[in-house]
């Protein structure tokens, strides 16, 4: 059956369609990114992807791992040669047992590029026909279309999808089925705008608008999508998650399709790992925010994760690394791995949480106005719930949220649905559920922000944080549970730090810096830093930041947090309201070595050969290797001396363990910083290099992100070099010298 699109030129009515809502401002809504409030968050919202194992045994595997998480709804991809497979078997297993199904028609790569030409046309609609025979009346919807704005993945042209939609069109119609469609992925509006389009004129659309309503570019799934209209004019233009949804469901709407789902979308653990270590648990963080932010919308009738099982982006590991060949946004196969290497991540009972606690509820708005931080209320008929957290790395204090009473009047579970021991004491980037009887009228401070330059390593293992204050002093203290943190508080408060002893004192410059006991075991030491000179502009200038330890603290936390080791912070305390700048103290744990990169630079110059026994291309190439991790975090250190490296000698694999510390200057960015930032970053650890070991170092940093070293890449350093010429000649300790 050869089948022919009936609009001709297709691609001319796409764009002449797509003109028309621009020119009417179809795209333009300046409060979209605002939620709505007052709407019954759908029964399905929360959902999972779905595929088959060889392993019959998986099935049942998989079957009760739903149950359990309480996951009704499933999304089943299905193509040519399937319902005499394991696919066909599973389909029928998740049938049986009472789960609502969207059967997902995937037409084979090859075949769809041939849709065009009509050579593939007979064989489509003897699938569609006898897969909806067997198995239609029985599933919620069919979908039809894959990733059409991807034709690498799918391997439609627009004709060719054309013609494959009008057989399935009325195939489905022909049995009245629910149909949805195109399945756009990403948001990519001018797709959504052109195809429903083109599908109204041929009078073929479908019953529900389907989206792949992916948030994983933004990295955050509130933040502002930079990738719009670039990073500068992002928070100009607004559009983050809430806005997207509700501008896809508007789309929907104005060509009478008002329902919309976004039947996959996922974190894959790669593209986490880019800039954060601990992938499982920022998925899981990602998956809770990202399921309250679609549900605040008001847009979506369900936003559903994409896989069930695997390794890149899975809700359960299946132990099989490797990029997959064919996207499983586009087609969700199999499960590969053994059914005994199966490994639940936390992502799971993360959405068995909201699975739980949000659907059904009625929702309330969001509660604060600042960003950062994000108070979402839902109310049901048994419960009032509050879903409260930050972005990535930031805090604030729970006090500074929520009264007193209204805490204590409340149950905290965590992201993962479990009940927290007592009441958190910070608001951090993982999702907290506050819950209260149903009735309960709660009040917040809609002023509520992020606590000003705090930031926190939350996932930090055996570490939590915990929020302290009195009528002088607050602080953060980093412990493995409450009462560690308590003795810590009480035993190294700034009021009980004795003054430093000479043989306890490290420095005495513009920081005073000594070591004091562990109080929690009295064996280890810990280093204590506090500002004790403050110059004149810099007294107006710090006036205006945040102290010296929280700076130094949170520093610290942006390191660990991006995986590049530092000395742990333990806490930090200041006094509020001080004017003196001088009143705030930074712990952290102490680090037992003896040399620094000053030692290794001082060793390898002048035809120095080896450091600890290292050669000096391998020493240059593993500090580089450091300094390439932290820059390609995000991390510009800002005073990168040698000093502030700290290095512990080779381990049994020759390998240096490299430290830094002093960390308060440091500015974190988003994504790896640039070439001119990494140049500028790098100046003060060359200054003691020699002019071959300069040459040498810089050549084998650079190739560690595909560049070669040019002479416009040394103007950073020759103007470093002269200017530590006259900061020595004449700068302030010359003076001093000179008066002396």
């Amino acid at each position: 059956m050869n089948q022919v699109s009936r609009v001709r030129k297709p691609i001319v009515h796409f764009a002449l369609s797509l003109l028309g809502y621009v020119l009417r401002g179809g795209f333009s809504w300046p409060g979209g990114h605002l939620p709505p409030h007052g709407h019954v968050v759908s029964r399905t919202m929360a959902g999972v992807g779905v595929a088959a194992s060889a392993d019959a045994a998986a099935d049942d595997w998989m079957i009760a791992c739903l149950h359990n998480a309480g996951i009704r709804n499933v999304r089943v991809d299905f193509t040519y040669g399937d319902d005499q497979g394991p696919c066909g078997r599973l389909l029928e297993r998740l049938l049986a047992a009472d789960f609502q199904v969207m059967l997902h028609l995937v037409q084979p790569f090859e075949f769809a590029r041939k849709m065009e030409s009509g050579e593939a046309a007979d064989g489509w609609q003897a699938f569609v026909a006898a897969t909806l025979a067997r198995y239609g009346s029985r599933v919620q919807m069919v979908e039809v279309g894959s990733t059409i704005n991807r034709k690498r993945w799918a391997g439609y042209s627009l004709p060719g999808f054309l013609s494959m939609w009008e057989i399935a069109w009325r195939e489905v119609r022909a049995r009245g089925l629910v149909l949805a469609g195109p399945s756009v992925t990403d948001f990519e509006p001018p797709w959504s705008v052109g195809i429903l389009a083109l599908l109204r004129r041929q009078g073929m659309l479908p019953d529900i608008h389907t989206d792949n309503l992916f948030s994983e570019r933004c990295t955050e799934p509130e933040r502002f999508d930079h990738k719009i209209f670039g990073r500068r004019l992002a928070s100009l233009a607004k559009v983050n998650l809430i806005k997207k949804a509700r501008l896809l469901q508007r789309i929907g709407q104005d060509f009478d399709l008002p329902r919309l789902f976004s039947p996959a979308a996922f974190w894959t653990l790669p593209r986490i790992e880019r800039m954060l270590p601990d992938s499982e648990e920022k998925q899981a963080d990602y998956l809770t925010r990202y399921m309250v932010l679609c549900a605040a919308s008001g847009a979506l009738e369900g936003a559903w994760w994409g896989p069930l099982v695997c390794h890149r982006e899975g809700l359960v590991d299946d132990a099989v690394p490797g990029y997959p060949v064919l996207e499983r946004i586009t087609h969700y196969a199999a499960v590969t791995g053994k059914l005994g290497d199966f490994r639940i991540r936390p992502a799971l009972h993360a959405l068995s949480a909201f699975n739980r606690l949000i659907p059904g509820a009625t929702y309330e708005g969001r509660l604060n106005c600042g960003q950062g931080l994000e108070v979402h209320a839902f109310r049901s008929a048994g419960q009032l719930v509050h879903v409260a957290w930050t972005i990535n790395g930031r805090a604030t204090a729970l006090a500074d949220v929520y009264s007193a009473d209204d805490c204590r009047a409340a149950s905290f579970l965590s992201r993962d649905g479990e009940p927290l021991d007592g009441q958190p004491t910070l608001l951090c980037e993982a999702p907290v559920f506050i819950i209260w009887p149903a009735d309960c009228v709660v009040h917040i401070n809609p002023q509520a922000s992020l606590a000003a330059g705090l930031v926190v390593h939350r996932h930090a293992p055996k570490r939590k944080h915990f929020f302290f204050r009195d009528e002088k002093w607050q602080g953060v203290v980093s412990a493995e549970n409450l009462a560690d943190a308590s003795l810590l508080w009480r035993e190294i408060h700034p009021e009980r730090l004795a003054p430093q002893s000479r043989e306890a004192l490290l420095r005495h410059a513009r920081n005073a810096i000594w070591t004091i006991v562990d109080p929690r075991n009295g064996i280890d030491r810990l280093v204590v830093k506090q500002p004790v000179k403050m110059h004149i502009h810099k007294r107006f200038l710090d006036r205006f930041k945040p102290s010296k330890a929280l700076r130094s603290w949170s520093g610290t936390s942006e390191l660990l947090r991006r995986g590049v080791s530092a000395a742990a912070p333990v806490a930090y305390f200041e006094r509020i309201g001080d004017v003196s700048l001088c009143q705030n103290f930074y712990v952290s744990e102490h680090l037992a070595t003896e040399f620094s990169a000053r030692d290794l630079v001082a060793a390898l110059n002048d035809g120095g050969t080896e450091f600890l026994g290292v050669g000096k291309a391998e020493a240059y190439q593993q500090l580089a290797g450091f300094l390439l991790l932290m820059h390609g975090k995000g991390i510009c250190f800002r005073d990168l001396s040698g000093g502030n490296i700290l290095i512990k000698p080779p381990a049994a694999d020759g390998k240096l363990s490299f430290s830094l510390i002093d960390t308060g200057r440091l500015r974190a960015l988003n994504h790896p910083l640039p070439l001119a930032g990494r140049l500028s970053d790098l100046v003060r650890i060359c200054n003691k290099m020699d002019p071959p070991g300069r040459a040498q170092f810089l050549e084998i940093y650079l190739s560690g992100i595909g560049h070669k070293l040019t002479w416009s890449d040394r103007i950073p350093f020759w103007v470093y070099d002269w200017k530590v010429v006259l900061k020595r000649r004449i700068g302030r300790k010359a003076i001093k010298r000179l008066m002396r």
